[in-house]
C-alpha cells in the first residue's frame, strides 16, 4: 500500500474517524523515539554528575528525600 492509496482511503472515512486519524498520526510525531528519549536521559544524567563533580549542588540521600516527600504528603 502506498501512501496516495492510504490517503485516498482516509479521505473516505467519516468525519469523526479522520479527525481522530489525524490525531493518532500527529501525536506520532510529537513523541520522542526510545533512542531519543535515551539520549536525553543521559545528557541529564551527565549534567547531573557534572554538577555533582564541580560542586553547585550537593547529594541528597534517597531516605531523606522520602522524609521531605512524606512530609509533603501529609
Amino acid at each position: 500500500m502506498n501512501l496516495q492509496s492510504i490517503e485516498d482511503e482516509a479521505l473516505h472515512l467519516p468525519k469523526e474517524e479522520r479527525a481522530k486519524l489525524i490525531q493518532r498520526l500527529v501525536l506520532s510525531l510529537e513523541s520522542p523515539t526510545e533512542e531519543e528519549l535515551r539520549s536525553d536521559w543521559l545528557l541529564v544524567a551527565q549534567s547531573r554528575a557534572e554538577e555533582l563533580d564541580n560542586g553547585s549542588v550537593q547529594a541528597v540521600s534517597g531516605q531523606n528525600v522520602m522524609r521531605r516527600a512524606r512530609a509533603l504528603t501529609k
